[in-house]
């Protein structure tokens, strides 16, 4: 089993950045693919990102440029760099860890970027 944390979140201005963080309860580099997600009310949840155990990311293609998911082994730790933030990137935003065929979530932290 997987826990994870995710902190960083907050209340920005359009144009600004936020960096987010999700901590996970066992090493990372056996979970095969760390992801982050955002949803808004009413709507899906949607992928913004993942990061397998080798390293390579791939990227909602309507947020590529501006997003940039990250690792770091030895702190359990997965980053969500978020830039040039605008409105409509206003949503909450979950950690999620795939290890084998069971899928982790975390309890999600509130981004809000304002006009």
């Amino acid at each position: 089993q997987v826990q994870l944390v995710e902190s960083g979140g907050g209340l920005v201005q359009a144009g600004g950045s936020l960096s987010l963080s999700c901590a996970a309860s066992r090493s990372i580099t056996v979970i095969n693919i760390m992801a982050w997600y955002r949803q808004t009310p009413g709507k899906q949840r949607e992928l913004v990102a993942s990061i397998i155990s080798g390293g390579g990311t791939q990227y909602s293609d309507a947020l590529k440029g501006r997003f940039t998911i990250s690792r770091d082994n030895a702190k359990n730790t997965v980053y969500l760099q978020m830039n040039s933030l605008k409105p409509e990137d206003t949503a909450v935003y979950y950690c999620a860890a795939v290890v084998g065929l069971r899928q982790y979530w975390g309890q999600g932290t509130q981004v809000t970027v304002s006009s």
